[in-house]
């Protein structure tokens, strides 16, 4: 019997492009294996991304947890869609990946939630969080107490603590003492979902069934679900809750939530100011935009609209004064305080001499209580007579003081300041729990990358000679958005630093982020990747606002249909980091990395012309012949003493490392003997003097050491061509800490991506995979 693992998205690697439901992705390619067509990209089998395939029990694979394998049958069924959603976003789920919070306590480990609590069962006690402990220091870490906090677990704070009290509703989030109004505006938001809100707050424990003291949460991190582990024991005085709590004196998810959160930060302190923007990403995965509401677009309401149709989560906010905390409004607003937009709609409106339609929002402040607008569509205000009693009950209208109240929409676009949107991704929602008219999806596509210092660290455009060496990344758009008057396609581009939060214990900050948007040509031949003639004479379509210290930049863009780079960067050249870029569009977008294909191509004219003479000289041939003896072969030992004469200007009398003569043996050592034939050594011999020649090219500093900078084009002469990937790596590798790569280094460099490739090539039919027992893969990559 077969069996497969679910798939929903193309891995390659380095990023993926987000495609049907899960549902239909499997069944899709179970039809093609079936019908023996063949799919475009296999899952299992020869040149798939899964080699082979996992045995009937088998729960994790290639370092992921998913759900165990189902037989093919029950797949092909289409009763078990719930099960491969399921599985797909355990698929998501990488439990031991993404930051997990600052190293104030020592280095962060993995607890596993289950694990964790089936010990403590057994040993029959509750739970305590060596992790963030119940001390003053998961508390603040700059501030002063103002008075004794106690550490209480639910159980000790009232009777018959529970998770939930009648289930979850927005109205369970009330703010305490900590100024972290914009998560509590997002806490909001995600109880307006209920699949976003158990994906955060997974339905898996209470305190009834199997309690142990202790609880979890996932939070998105860059790219992946990380699991925060807590123990139930939260900050109070005089047994009341002092920070985030519900109006329901024993139910505790919101508070427990926000432990979870201050644990993934290192304290709640740490949560105090922020933007909702942030804490709607880590609940859902989602992009963030931010809008100043003096620099409005035209079809803001219509952004909004769509954003709601998309069930994107909304926040918005006034400026605080500067002299009152959290001052309100002759209108009834509160400043600095972050309201959740709950509802965008054209309402019908019938007044005395006509009728119509009116774009009217519906706000919540998270307090909850009677802090409401007080100006027209408020609550009980005179405009409501002119809306017809069915579209009042379809609007759900409720004049409690609940926090939650209507604003015409020109009257948020002057009362209000910033504007937040959280666009979320398409897999985020299922189309069933939407509300009628929130069935629109975004597409998405998502890359992970890095610059790294002297390869792809090329600083932003206003260093053009360095500003090519960025990753790039190509973005295709067919379709215009829908009754899009000017047939153009809407793109956001979001472009997130990884984990700079976590290394600020280091002195480590936010770099200055931005990314520039670059138009194809429909015709001619452009590089791969674009170089730097192409940055001189062409202009970019669209950039960030701004290069900015944020740990994400995005921005929305109306393109006309046709092919476009997108060139992430930081501000200065030469600065190190890890990224992550993804766009979203309203239509779908195929996205790739602008880069060249890894392989070997032609060696470089100026080193053909160095290195005429294949021949050894007579000197070598007479020292091989004298080191080999009887058996004809010299072993890694005669073969350095070879090298090491003959190349010792270039070693500067440091003589060739242990491992490269071991590497030079296994690159062409077919029988595995451990030691190369005179014909063998004659072959190594011509690319030794080809890669010299190279490395003398690109010496250009006359210090006996090729800049890093150079690489990709040293290795173009060479003979190879590599991605920004495998160059970073290369540069990781075999680079020194001073920027430049000695010739042993450069000489081992070249072995190995020609072993390798030529590994490779043996293996392939000349496609983009080839397939290797573990036997076959362990020779190869172990003796070489």
């Amino acid at each position: 019997m077969s069996f497969y693992y679910p798939k929903n998205f193309r891995a390659n690697g380095w990023g993926w492009h987000r495609t049907a439901n899960a549902a239909s992705a499997v069944s899709g390619f179970l039809n093609k294996e079936r019908n023996g067509g063949g799919s475009s990209e296999r899952l299992i089998g020869n040149g798939s991304l899964y080699p082979s395939l996992p045995t009937d029990d088998d729960a994790t694979f290639s370092g992921v947890k998913l759900y165990p394998s189902l037989p093919v049958e029950e797949y092909e069924s289409g009763a078990v869609a719930e099960v491969v959603e399921e599985a797909c976003a355990a698929v998501n789920v990488s439990l031991e990946l993404g930051e997990t919070r600052p190293s104030s306590f020592g280095p962060a480990t993995y607890q596993d939630f289950k694990e964790i609590r089936s010990r403590c069962l057994a040993d029959g006690r509750l739970f305590e969080d060596p992790e963030f402990p119940a001390i003053d220091r998961s508390l603040y870490y700059k501030e002063r107490l103002d008075r004794p906090l106690t550490w209480l677990r639910p159980g000790e704070m009232c009777e018959n603590p529970q998770l939930f009290v009648e289930g979850y509703s927005r109205f369970d989030v009330q703010q305490g003492e900590l100024g972290d109004c914009w998560l509590l505006a997002a806490v909001a938001n995600l109880t307006l979902h209920r699949k976003l809100f158990f994906q955060v707050v997974p339905d898996d424990q209470s305190f009834d069934e199997d309690y142990a003291g202790i609880f979890h949460f996932r939070f998105w991190q860059y790219g992946r679900w990380v699991d925060v582990v807590i123990d139930d024991r939260l900050p109070t005085y005089r047994g009341k809750l002092v920070f985030l709590h519900s109006s329901e004196r024993n139910e505790f998810w919101s508070a427990l939530l926000e432990k979870a959160y201050a644990k993934l930060h290192g304290s709640y302190e740490a949560l105090k100011g922020g933007s909702t923007c942030e804490a709607m990403e880590d609940f859902t995965g989602g992009v963030t935009e931010m809008y100043e509401m003096t620099e409005l677009p035209p079809n803001f309401y219509t952004i909004l609209l769509k954003a709601y149709e998309r069930n994107s989560l909304m926040g918005c906010s006034i400026e605080p004064d500067p002299n009152v905390l959290e001052a309100e409004t002759p209108a009834g607003l509160i400043r600095g305080h972050a309201y959740s937009v709950t509802r965008v709609k054209y309402v019908d409106i019938e007044t005395p001499g006509r009728a119509g339609k009116i774009p009217l929002l519906r706000l919540r402040n998270p307090w909850g209580n009677e802090a409401e607008w007080n100006g027209a569509w408020s609550d009980k205000s005179p405009e409501w007579r002119f809306i017809p009693e069915s579209e009042k009950e379809e609007l759900g209208l409720t004049f409690d003081d609940d926090g939650e109240f209507w604003m015409a929409f020109k009257d948020f676009a002057s009362h209000f300041d910033r504007v937040e949107i959280c666009n979320l991704n398409p897999d985020s929602l299922d189309p069933e729990e939407c509300p009628e008219g929130c069935t629109k999806k975004w597409e998405m596509s998502v890359f992970e990358g890095e610059w790294v210092r002297g390869v792809t660290a090329g600083g932003c455009r206003n260093y053009l000679e360095s500003f090519w060496k960025n990753p790039q990344y190509t973005v295709t758009l067919k379709d215009p958005d829908e009754d899009d008057e000017e047939n153009k396609c809407t793109i956001i581009v979001a472009l997130m630093q990884k984990n700079r939060r976590s290394q600020r214990h280091q002195g480590l900050e936010c770099l200055t982020i931005g990314f520039a948007v670059y138009r194809l040509p429909d015709y001619g031949h452009v590089p791969k990747p674009l170089d730097v003639n192409f940055f001189k004479y062409n202009a970019s379509v669209g950039r960030s606002q701004a290069f900015i210290n944020l740990r994400e930049v995005s921005a929305r863009f109306k393109l006309e249909p046709g092919s476009y780079v997108i060139v992430p960067s930081t501000f200065e050249p030469s600065e190190e980091g890890e990224f992550l870029l993804r766009v979203f569009s309203e239509k779908s977008n195929n996205m790739a990395e602008n880069d060249e294909e890894v392989g070997m191509g032609d060696v470089d004219d100026r080193v053909k012309e160095i290195t005429p003479n294949p021949e050894p000289t007579d000197p070598i041939r007479d020292f091989f012949n004298r080191l080999a003896g009887s058996d004809g072969e010299v072993d890694w030992q005669e073969l350095k003493e070879i090298l090491d004469y003959a190349m010792r200007e270039e070693l500067q009398g440091e003589g060739f490392s242990k491992d490269v003569c071991r590497s030079m043996i296994a690159m062409l050592d077919k029988d595995n003997s451990g030691g190369l034939g005179f014909e063998e050594f004659k072959s190594l011999w011509i690319d030794l003097r080809q890669w010299r020649a190279v490395f003398r090219l690109y010496d250009t500093e006359g210090r006996g050491a090729v800049p890093q900078q150079h690489l990709r084009d040293a290795l173009h002469s060479a003979g190879y061509t590599v991605n920004a990937h495998v160059l970073n790596v290369l540069a990781h590798r075999y680079s020194s800490s001073d920027g430049y790569i000695q010739f042993d280094d450069f000489i081992m460099c070249a072995v190995r991506l020609k072993t390798m490739i030529e590994t490779f090539k043996g293996r392939s039919s000349g496609g983009d995979y080839a397939t290797f027992s573990l036997d076959e893969w362990l020779n190869r990559t172990v003796y070489s």
